[in-house]
Order: structure tokens, then C-alpha cells, then sequence
């Protein structure tokens, strides 16, 4: 196996702030970056450990991130580690060109459908290994993202089979990650106060960065995934792990000191755009998953929490504020203040949808009830992929 030499892979110092934190909160176990160990270690470990479980790496990718500031750091990073045994990248709105020039950047190697294309041509390639998955969008990309996301399901006798990675959302000394903070916490914690005590509750409420798209699962996991196509789809997934597996087999992992991609607009000024239609989407996906647990939901339970969580969410801000405040970051409150505002009345429209409409939303098949209509459906899917690239050179 060749050295790992992963570009920026050698950080000089670890930050001092992760070196308290150690706490195990929630029913989740946090596996955390208390600073003590170099990337390159890590990475020529889970090299060995790749060996014997290949590593699969999915990367969602929008046709219109071929142009961003990310996506060639991202490219150049990833062809220098030597442990991934295949890359699949699922391309989302593109055209003819679009693919022909995702083919050419992405030659060096070696979200909702899209994935759940992804994984079923993971399955056509193996049906044993780990699968992770990351966006294409992250400025400050670095190795040891994925080495630490994978390590906890390659390393040899732990039970976990699903990894969630979570951060801090902190760039240029602003404080974001607004939905996390201002909605999805606040959110559950309204739902725990007003409803009766809820496993599922406990488990959401366990992790650091719920909406992180990045994570990690064995392969026969990803076989048995429901997936969403719309905003909801990190919660909806946390929800099918929730439903298949023990909690011990579920952790999270500090992957990354911070983490910075593109920001979305509110969408103020229509309920289907931006952080808007995303705050709905989740509330949604919540709401549902609850249902799922056999949760009764009406229209009062629904204004208990729309109006907790508005309660919830000013003082969570003040506290926000202040961890601000003492590391030197910045924050808008006028703008925390409209977002929690937007957030509210989204969470409300899902509620208003929940009880009064039809709220059945698509989920993707299983890949083995396709299977047993469409036998060789697999096959046909590699081929397809196999033939496209050829025609096109690659």
C-alpha cells in the first residue's frame, strides 16, 4: 500500500478548544478530535484496515459545482489517497456537456434519487465494504475528513455501522450553521417539552450537527434505506438508521475543526426557496418520523409546539450571542432574529400540511424490491454507466 500523502494532510497544531471537550451527551456515542493524533497516522491505519473493508466514497454533485472554488481542491485532494477503492459521483442537472466535463475533472480518480442511484450502483460494483459520503462543495476540504468519518466502521471489532460526521460552522470569525441552531435544535427540544417522552426525540436531539451531509454506513445499510427527495433527506436518513439499528451501533464523529461551504438565502420572500422550503422539508421529515413511532399529531399538539418553539429558540439565541461573544466571533442578530422569524412560519406551514393535507411523500424504493421486479436491473445500470463513459473517452 503507498503512502498516504494527502494534500494538507499534516496539520502543525491541533486548536486547543477540542481538547476539553470529551462529553458524552445524548444516547448517540461522540467520538471526538481531542487533538492528540497527527492525519498521517491515521490515514496509514485506515489504509491497513482498508484492505480487508474496501471503501467506497459517493459524492452528490451539482452540475453547476463543477465551477466553484471547491470542487478542484476537492478533486486534487482525493486522488492522493490511496485507501478508496472506487468513487462514484452522482451528477445532478446536467446536461450532455455538463457530464462530458464532470467526466474529464473527475478523470484523475481512477442528493434523495441521486443517491439512491448511487447506492444501487454501489451494490452492482460489491456488496460487502463501507460506503461514505460527502459533499462537493467544501472550501477547507482536507484527508482527514474522510479518515476519520470511515474509521470508526473499518476498524476491526467495533458494532458500529453507521457514522454521522458533524463540525463547527465557523468561517471568517461568523458563527453559522442558522438551521441547526435556530431551527432543528429548537425544534426538537419544542417537540420534547409538548409530547410525551420519546426515544426517537432523544436520539435526534443527540447529534451535534444533525444536517451534515456527511456520513458514513456499511453497505448492507445503505441497501436498506428509504430515502427522501427533498430537504428532509438527513433527517429522514438518521430516521431509517434509527429504525433498523440499535443506537450502539450509531455514532458521530468530529471530522473537522470547521467547515465551510456555500450559504443558502433565507427565502423570505417565498415559502419554496432557500433556508424557507428547507426548514419545511425538515419539519416535514420530523413530523413523519415521529408518526412513524405510532405518535399521534393534531392541530393542538401542532400549536403547542410552534409556540415553544418560538420560545425556545429566543433564548437559545441569547446563548448563541454569547458563545459569540467570547471567541471572538461575529453574529447578526437583526438577521438570527428575521431567520428565526422564517423558521417559525415554516414550521407552522409543515404542521398546517401535516394534519390538513395529503402528506404522503415520495420515498426511493428498496434496492431489493427493485431487484425482484427487475432482476438484472443492476447489471443494467453498470452497463448504462460503462457505456457512457466510453463514449465519451473516459
Amino acid at each position: 500500500m503507498a503512502p498516504i500523502c494527502g494534500v494538507g494532510h499534516e496539520e502543525p497544531t491541533r486548536l486547543a478548544h477540542t481538547m476539553s471537550d470529551f462529553f458524552q451527551n445524548g444516547i448517540v456515542t461522540t467520538l471526538h478530535d481531542l487533538g492528540g493524533r497527527q492525519s498521517f497516522d491515521l490515514e496509514q491505519e485506515v489504509a491497513r484496515y482498508a484492505e480487508h473493508q474496501p471503501i467506497t466514497l459517493v459524492l452528490p454533485c451539482l452540475v453547476s459545482e463543477l465551477e466553484g472554488a471547491a470542487i478542484g481542491p476537492i478533486i486534487d485532494t482525493l486522488a492522493t489517497i490511496s485507501y478508496i477503492d472506487h468513487i462514484i459521483i452522482g451528477l445532478d442537472r446536467a446536461d450532455q456537456s455538463g457530464y462530458a466535463k464532470a467526466l474529464r475533472m473527475f478523470a484523475r480518480q481512477g442528493k434523495g434519487q441521486n443517491l439512491w442511484i448511487c447506492f444501487g450502483l454501489l451494490q452492482a460494483r460489491s456488496t460487502k465494504g463501507v460506503v461514505a459520503i460527502h459533499d462537493c462543495d467544501i472550501l477547507n476540504y482536507r484527508s482527514r475528513l474522510l479518515a476519520r468519518l470511515v474509521y470508526p466502521l473499518v476498524k476491526p471489532a467495533t458494532s458500529y455501522v453507521f457514522a454521522k460526521g458533524y463540525y463547527a460552522r465557523v468561517s471568517e470569525h461568523v458563527l453559522y450553521g442558522r438551521v441547526s441552531r435556530l431551527f432543528v435544535t429548537p425544534l426538537l427540544r419544542a417537540l420534547k417539552r409538548s409530547l410525551a417522552p420519546s426515544r426517537y426525540l432523544d436520539y435526534l436531539d443527540s447529534f451535534r450537527y444533525p444536517l451534515a451531509g456527511e456520513c458514513a454506513m456499511h453497505v448492507d445499510v445503505a441497501r436498506r434505506l428509504h430515502l427522501t427527495m427533498d430537504w428532509g433527506l438527513e433527517i429522514g436518513t438518521l430516521s431509517e438508521v434509527f429504525r433498523d439499528h440499535s443506537t450502539r451501533q450509531i455514532c458521530q464523529v468530529d471530522i473537522a475543526d470547521t467547515y465551510d461551504h456555500k450559504h443558502q438565502s433565507l427565502g423570505q420572500s417565498s415559502k419554496d426557496t432557500g433556508l424557507n422550503r428547507m426548514a419545511r422539508d425538515i419539519a416535514l421529515s420530523v413530523l413523519q418520523g415521529l408518526a412513524a413511532q405510532g405518535q399521534i399529531l393534531d392541530k393542538g399538539h401542532l400549536r403547542t409546539v410552534v409556540t415553544a418553539y418560538q420560545r425556545i429558540v429566543l433564548d437559545l439565541m441569547e446563548s448563541y450571542e454569547n458563545d459569540a461573544a467570547i471567541n471572538g466571533l461575529m453574529i447578526d442578530r437583526g438577521g438570527e432574529l428575521s431567520a428565526a422569524s422564517v423558521f417559525a412560519a415554516a414550521l407552522h406551514e409543515a404542521g398546517r400540511r401535516f394534519v390538513e393535507e395529503d402528506c404522503y411523500r415520495p420515498l426511493t424504493p428498496l434496492w431489493d424490491e427493485v431487484m425482484r421486479s427487475y432482476p438484472d436491473i443492476l447489471s443494467r445500470l453498470a452497463f448504462l454507466v460503462t457505456e457512457d463513459k466510453a463514449e465519451f473517452g473516459a
